[in-house]
């Protein structure tokens, strides 16, 4: 018999397209970060001149600007990676703790829990800001990290992830056999289930990390004190000052400054981002 003849284009044609638009997405992505770097080695005067691909020498100029100016950088550096460190930490090991009860144990309310869950994630922050607010001010807590950390235990979104990951990475029968073996169940959770579960943990994290990074409204609401304050508000102070200490060169240093820690968080757990969003779509 003939063989049939390949539909569609060759394999070496497919492979060059896909790859052209690849890099093609990659520059489109990269450029944005690459007008910031350059926009922050200019003065306010050249950048209201228009946008330049060339680096100018004012660099040192707008850092030694931000570092002597009237917002505390490195304090707000250390706000941010605080709060945002510990944000990811919780929310993930409790939304896997509690993705792991609902997935590995059949109770009453099951459907009914799990339900209740995913409508909590419909709820916008805003909705609920005022009555928070008013808790926190009851609770002695306002100006403190603890409002905004705190919380992050219940995060409906990375307990969904975490959950439709263990659907299809985690086999029930090794947790069976776990229990035959006859290690405990928190063994089984931080010995078996953790370890499978890295790679969609380490997603989760980042996005949890940079999500409570670059939050805004909820720590302008709870922190007052300057010495308290997260990078996105000093970032906005330093936006809304009066026209005549206005320096846009000092504004994009220091919008470089704030996301190079983010950056180094995604270059260490980067290795686990392919494998983690991948995780789930496949099923065996």
């Amino acid at each position: 018999m003939e063989k049939k003849k390949e539909k569609g284009l060759p394999i070496k044609t497919r492979r060059i397209i896909a790859y052209t638009v690849l890099v093609l997405v990659t520059i489109m992505c990269l450029f944005w970060f690459y007008v910031l770097f350059i926009n922050a080695t200019r003065s306010n005067a050249e950048l209201n001149r228009g946008f330049t691909m060339i680096p100018s020498k004012y660099a040192a100029k707008n850092f030694k600007n931000i570092i002597h100016g009237s917002q505390p950088i490195f304090s707000g550096l250390l706000n941010s990676f605080i709060i945002a460190s510990f944000t990811a930490l919780l929310s993930t090991y409790f939304s896997t703790l509690t993705a792991f009860a609902i997935y590995a144990y059949d109770f009453k309310l099951k459907k009914a829990i799990f339900t209740f869950i995913l409508a909590i994630m419909m709820i916008p922050t805003q909705v609920t800001a005022l009555g928070f607010v008013q808790l926190v001010n009851k609770m002695g807590l306002e100006n403190s990290f603890i409002p905004l950390i705190i919380p992050s235990i219940a995060s409906p979104v990375v307990f969904f992830y975490l959950k439709q990951s263990m659907d299809s990475s985690l086999p029930k029968e090794l947790l069976e056999s776990s229990r035959i073996d006859g290690a405990g169940e928190f063994l089984i959770f931080s010995k078996i289930a953790l370890p499978l579960m890295k790679p969609a943990i380490a997603v989760q994290a980042i996005f949890s990390f940079i999500g409570s990074w670059n939050n805004y409204f909820t720590p302008a609401l709870i922190l007052k004190d300057d010495g308290k304050k997260t990078l996105p508000i000093l970032i906005a102070l330093l936006r809304s000052a009066d026209f005549l200490k206005f320096d846009m060169g000092q504004v994009y240093m220091f919008i470089a400054c704030s996301i190079l820690p983010v950056i180094v968080v995604y270059l260490i757990l980067s290795k686990n981002i392919v494998s983690g969003m991948t995780v789930g779509a496949v099923k065996g």
